[in-house]
């Protein structure tokens, strides 16, 4: 494909005001603001960029580096109308604030795919409580997808799965994963009672159980919403209290517990479809 039929604007001002969506990506105060209030996230990489638009996510630019520019050719042809900034690596270094080293980013139109209610009706859930690391949001969401879970809720205060570091650690797993923020910190338990689910709470308590017994003791029609509390503290008193079930992860060697994301990968292997014994076993 030849990239005289591409639509490159070559850019040579780090403070181009057309690069405005791309400034400062690790500030995450700045672009917590900036994102929502222009309705847009950022995808990095080749291949977050392509499940974004393969999620039919809106691309509103792309800031490239030429090398990369053949490889993206046929996305970049299928949307002619969206610019492709062509930038060198130390221009997207000093307009970032980063190396960007995968040399790829696109701007892409935010919008709410999922609320709480189209969850509801899901098998397997996994609800976050106010875990506010992105890298642990996206991990999170990339367990779930991979070990076949349903769909996440994510408390208020937890982060925002459209933040770049977020859809980097998860794969683009937040492009494919329904996920919704709970309308109400202090009802979804109940509320996911009501809807049938099996709460189990993922905490060091008193009353906890652990997790393979709790695991061979679910019918295999029974839908299960595992809750996830904050990286310090866990998961609030709150809601430790209106689950169902306590569950542990037995551990060895004197440690504790495990980080919030690989708890909830070893979590949803448990007692998701692909870890679950067999009615034989």
């Amino acid at each position: 494909m030849s990239t005289d039929d591409l639509n490159l604007v070559p850019i040579t001002d780090p403070h181009d005001e057309r690069v405005a969506d791309y400034v400062r990506l690790r500030d995450v105060s700045l672009r917590r603001s900036l994102e929502v209030e222009q309705g847009l996230f950022i995808a990095e990489g080749e291949k977050v960029i392509r499940r974004a638009l393969a999620a039919r996510f809106r691309p509103r630019s792309f800031l490239l580096a030429p090398r990369w520019i053949d490889s993206l050719a046929d996305q970049l042809a299928a949307h002619p109308e969206v610019p492709v900034y062509v930038v060198s690596e130390a221009l997207a270094e000093e307009v970032t604030g980063f190396h960007v080293h995968r040399g790829a980013l696109a701007s892409m139109v935010r919008h709410t795919r999922w609320q709480q209610a189209d969850l509801m009706g899901m098998q397997r859930l996994v609800v976050c409580e106010d875990i506010v690391d992105h890298a642990n949001v996206g991990a999170i969401l990339r367990s779930a997808a991979g070990m076949g879970w349903d769909g996440c809720l994510l408390a208020p205060r937890a982060a925002d799965p459209l933040y770049r570091r977020a859809i980097k650690v998860s794969m683009g797993a937040v492009f494919s994963l329904p996920w919704a923020r709970v309308e109400s910190w202090a009802q979804v338990v109940p509320q996911l009672h009501e809807a049938g689910f099996l709460t189990l709470a993922l905490a060091l308590d008193e009353r906890s159980r652990p997790l393979p017994d709790v695991a061979a003791s679910l019918a295999d029609d029974q839908r299960v919403a595992i809750l996830l509390g904050t990286e310090g503290e866990g998961l609030s008193r709150r809601w430790i209290e209106q689950a169902d079930q306590v569950v542990r992860i037995p551990m060895g060697h004197g440690i504790d517990s495990l980080n919030v994301a690989a708890a909830s990968a070893v979590a949803c292997y448990a007692l998701g479809p692909s870890g679950r014994p067999s009615a034989e076993g």
